[in-house]
C-alpha cells in the first residue's frame, strides 16, 4: 500500500468503542483521564455491573450508567 492509496475503513473493520472513549464522546467526561478515574474508582456501570476496565470494549445494546444517568451503546 502506498501514500496514495485510499484506505478502507469499513464499519467491520473498524476498531470497537471503548468505554472510556464513549464516556468522553457522550459528554459524561470532559477529559479521557477524567473518564479514565471515574471508571477506576467503580463509578461506571455497564450492564448493571461495576466496570473498572477503563479500555473495555463496548457493543451495540450496551447499556452504560453513570451517576443515575443511563446512555446506551448504538
Amino acid at each position: 500500500m502506498t501514500a496514495d492509496e485510499p484506505v478502507d475503513e469499513s464499519p467491520d473493520e473498524a476498531e470497537p468503542l471503548r468505554l472510556d472513549h464513549f464516556l468522553k464522546q457522550r459528554g459524561v467526561a470532559d477529559t479521557g483521564g477524567q473518564a479514565k478515574l471515574m471508571i477506576q474508582a467503580g463509578e461506571v456501570k455497564l450492564n448493571g455491573v461495576v466496570e473498572t476496565r477503563r479500555r473495555k470494549k463496548l457493543s451495540p445494546g450496551d447499556k452504560v450508567e453513570v451517576h443515575g444517568k443511563k446512555l446506551f451503546v448504538e
